[in-house]
């Protein structure tokens, strides 16, 4: 009787295992069919086109002659590297990301440590700090641009009230760009600043009590407590705003066109002129992959200088 015992069992198994196997390859299709939309779209959206560019990179396409189009190896990287058109860019793009990047992480931390404290109507200026944010870039620009008017302009109104000269703004190839970054500061310090106060609130406060009672001053638990904590916080935040800030696109579009002089042409701008202006997409792709290297080679660098927390 041991015998056929022993072979049910072994088949009672068997047809377990088999329906584990079965189950879990069912889960395995339905996770495949769960993200095939995501890889199709990304494929087709984002893959594709940068495999695209790269190759249309090493040609002389343009967009009204698609057939004549030839392989030219590396001549658009060598024209683009002796281009002063784009040296100009690619100098406006890194002033515009030197000055924003840090003006505008140091205001959203400091709106950040101010608003976490028990303040009166402290909601209330967390949802205005925070409202520029969620308008779209176009109409901020608009609305700023007529802000800037040097003849009829609310800030040489205010100028002009408190005895001060008139200033040029949007028409001066010296104040473009400040004024550029002025309204970007103020358009985007909100997203930082939350981002912040989640990092602020997210630090035991046991560390602060403890630092109080072993005599720290507020500025010492700042400096030895708040900072450190922060510390992958403020590498998101200046990682993302230093690729928006490469990125820079909207505000030159709307307010200046480049100008004046190309004192506010971007390497994005410049992007768009040649590829969609000029439809020379070989010379514009080949802009393109360089852009891309950039942002790749400085979020590296960004990188290499976090230290890594160890387990």
């Amino acid at each position: 009787m041991a015998a056929p015992t022993i072979a049910r069992g072994e088949r009672a198994r068997a047809g377990a295992g088999g329906r584990r196997g079965s189950l879990r390859g069912q889960e395995d299709l339905a996770g495949w069919l769960f993200v095939l939309p995501a890889t199709v779209l990304l494929g087709a959206f984002l893959v594709w086109p940068t495999v695209r560019s790269f190759w249309l990179s090493f040609t002389d396409y343009r967009v009204l002659a698609p057939d004549d189009a030839r392989f030219i190896g590396v001549a658009n990287y060598r024209d683009l590297l002796g281009d002063s058109n784009f040296w100009q860019a690619v100098r406006n793009t890194a002033y515009f990301a030197v000055v924003v990047v840090p003006v505008q992480t140091a205001a959203a931390l400091g709106l950040a440590l101010l608003l976490n404290q028990k303040i009166p109507l402290r909601s209330f200026f967390r949802t205005v700090f925070f409202s520029p944010v969620v308008l779209s870039m176009v109409v901020v620009a608009v609305l700023w641009s007529y802000f800037y008017n040097p003849s009829q302009g609310m800030f040489n109104e205010i100028l002009e009230n408190l005895g001060l000269p008139r200033q040029r703004f949007l028409t001066s190839d010296t104040q473009a760009m400040p004024a550029i970054m002025v309204m970007s500061v103020w358009q985007g310090v909100g997203f930082q600043m939350v981002i912040y106060l989640a990092g602020l609130q997210a630090i035991p406060q046991y560390l602060y009590e403890a630092a109080a009672v072993d005599g720290a001053n507020a500025w010492q638990r700042f400096v030895g407590i708040t900072i450190p904590q922060l510390r992958r916080t403020t590498f998101f935040i200046v990682v993302v705003s230093t690729i928006l800030a490469l990125k820079l696109f909207t505000q030159v579009f709307v307010m200046t066109k480049g100008g004046p002089f190309g004192s506010t042409r971007t390497i994005i701008y410049m992007l768009w002129e040649e590829g969609l202006n000029f439809r020379n997409t070989g010379y514009s792709s080949a802009m393109a992959v360089l852009f891309f290297l950039l942002v790749l080679a400085i979020t590296l660098i960004q990188r290499r200088f976090v230290p890594q927390d160890e387990d």
